[in-house]
C-alpha cells in the first residue's frame, strides 16, 4: 500500500467521486497514523492530536480513504463539503471492524505478543477492544507497545523484567532505524496502555 500524501492536489469534485465510491462500499476511511512533522499537515491535512500538544505534535491521527492505489488523505478544504463528525466517526468503526490478531513471540518466552503486517496493524492500538485482548493474554494490567512504523505492533507487560524489556527495546530499535520494507515511520516511543487505553508514553529518542 503507497501512502501518498493527497492535499490541495485533490479537487472536491474527487473526493466527492471517492465518498460515492466509499458510500457504495468501494473504499472506506480509517484513522492513520503519522510523526508529529508529517508533510501531509502543510498541505492542510485534517488531523487529531494524539501524543504533544497543538504546537508540538509528536504523533497525530490523519484520516485517509483506502483506495487501491494509495491513501487519499482527507483535509480542511474537503470537510467544506463533508460532516466532519460523521467521517470521523465512520473512520474509527472501520478500523474496529478491521480484524487483527496478537501472536504470542516463542523467541521472546512468549511474554510479547506481535500484531503485524497488515495495512492497519499499528492503528489498532487506538481500538480498546483490540488492547484489552492484549491485557488478557499476557495477564497484565500495565502493558508496554511498540508501533515504530506502520504495519508494526509489539506489546510486553510492563513488569516483564529488565532483560525481556530490554530485548523489547532492541526490538523496537530496530524496526525504527530499519526502512528496508517501506513501511511510514510513526514514533520512536513506548506507549503506556490500562485498561485499554493510551495513559503515557516512553520518548526512546537518543
Amino acid at each position: 500500500m503507497s501512502t501518498t500524501i493527497s492535499g490541495s492536489k485533490n479537487t472536491n469534485e474527487e473526493i466527492e467521486k471517492i465518498v460515492k465510491q466509499t458510500e457504495s462500499g468501494q473504499h472506506k476511511i480509517y484513522p492513520i497514523l503519522k510523526p508529529g512533522d508529517w508533510v501531509g499537515l502543510k498541505a492542510g491535512a485534517i488531523k487529531s492530536t494524539l501524543i504533544g500538544d497543538e504546537d508540538s505534535p509528536k504523533v497525530v491521527v490523519g484520516f485517509g480513504y483506502d483506495t487501491p492505489d494509495n491513501f487519499i488523505f482527507l483535509t480542511h478544504k474537503h470537510l467544506e463539503t463533508l460532516d466532519a463528525n460523521k467521517v470521523l466517526e465512520e473512520a474509527f468503526q472501520n478500523l474496529e471492524d478491521y480484524v487483527t490478531e496478537f501472536k504470542f513471540s516463542e523467541a521472546l518466552e512468549d511474554k510479547v505478543l506481535t500484531s503485524s503486517g497488515l495495512d492497519f496493524s499499528s492503528e489498532r492500538i487506538l481500538s480498546p477492544n483490540h488492547m484489552l485482548k492484549a491485557h488478557q493474554m499476557l495477564n497484565s494490567e500495565e502493558l508496554l507497545v511498540t508501533i515504530p512504523r506502520r504495519t508494526c505492533m509489539m506489546v510486553i507487560s510492563r513488569d516483564a523484567g529488565e532483560k525481556l524489556l530490554s530485548s523489547f527495546v532492541h526490538l523496537h530499535q530496530n524496526a525504527w532505524e530499519d526502512d528496508s520494507y517501506g513501511n511510514a515511520p510513526i514514533a520512536n516511543m513506548l506507549f503506556v496502555i490500562k485498561e485499554g487505553s493510551i495513559v503515557g508514553t516512553i520518548p526512546l529518542d537518543k
